[in-house]
């Protein structure tokens, strides 16, 4: 595992602030440097990052991105229909990357969004566990496809954000469910179709996949997540703290508050 750094911010609001522009500095750094014409990052979903969003598109700074050469993608999604207000993607358009799109600065092919589910709402109430199964490797094989039609085999993202849950779940990688225990390199998503947070049916990249990312931040801000980030940060790959397996090929930044923080031996 790369070594984790651990930055903390006096509130939610600064740690918003704080991680937008270090990710607006790194899109812009990286179109600095000779060779990359393009940036792909998997934002995420819930308070902070759509606060993280919401910043981003507040900054001066996002004036000086070329939005036509970032691409985004998510680390998980609930697998609901397209239109639902649970969506990650629908959050994010709303926060960000509608605004982009209106302006002519991101195209539409940029957005890389999960599968929805595509079956009216009876159908999912009526579906076995099989069929469900089912229609979850069918959406998570798609994404895969689409993953490596864009980058390659082994696709690599040059940055992967995640917040997470009081239970130190990120992604949709949650403890005691066996998607963590995912060690397999070629199996870069997977379905989830019992969720303790609902809704109960996700999709989620899996640990290797955000593991061979470029860069790997986690942020979270409240009290309520002190003892997930205490466990997490005392030992990499506790299984019962999945967030403590995520890692990076470069950078592994956890970006807390100082609520977040406050379980912290720090002396």
């Amino acid at each position: 595992m790369v070594e984790r750094r651990l930055l903390v911010y006096p509130d939610p609001v600064t740690l918003a602030e704080a991680v937008a522009a270090r990710t607006l500095l790194v899109i812009a750094d990286t179109f600095a440097a000779p060779g990359h014409s393009r940036f792909d990052m998997a934002v995420t979903g819930g308070t902070d990052g759509n606060r993280v969003l919401a910043a981003i598109g507040r900054s001066p700074l996002a004036q000086a991105v070329d939005w036509s050469r970032v691409h985004f993608w998510w680390g998980d999604e609930r697998f609901v229909p397209a239109g639902d207000a649970d969506r990650n993607a629908g959050q994010a358009r709303r926060e960000l990357l509608d605004a982009l799109v209106a302006d002519g600065r991101l195209p539409e092919a940029n957005i890389h969004e999960m599968p929805a589910d595509p079956r009216p709402a009876a159908a999912i109430a009526a579906a076995s566990p099989e069929e469900t199964d089912r229609m979850l490797a069918d959406a998570a094989e798609a994404y895969r496809l689409e993953l490596t039609d864009q980058l390659g085999e082994r696709p690599r993202l040059d940055l992967a954000q995640f917040g997470m849950g009081p239970d130190a779940h990120y992604a949709s990688l949650f403890p005691g469910l066996p998607q963590i225990g995912i060690g397999d390199p070629h199996v870069l998503v997977a379905g989830v179709r019992d969720s303790p947070k609902p809704p109960p049916l996700r999709l989620t990249l899996t640990a290797p996949m955000i593991a061979a990312s470029c860069r790997t931040w986690v942020f979270t801000s409240g009290l309520r997540k002190a003892d997930a980030v205490a466990r997490a940060l005392a030992a990499p790959c506790d299984p019962g703290a999945p967030v403590s397996c995520a890692d990076a090929e470069d950078e592994l930044l956890w970006m807390v508050d100082t609520e977040a923080a406050s379980r912290l031996d720090r002396d």
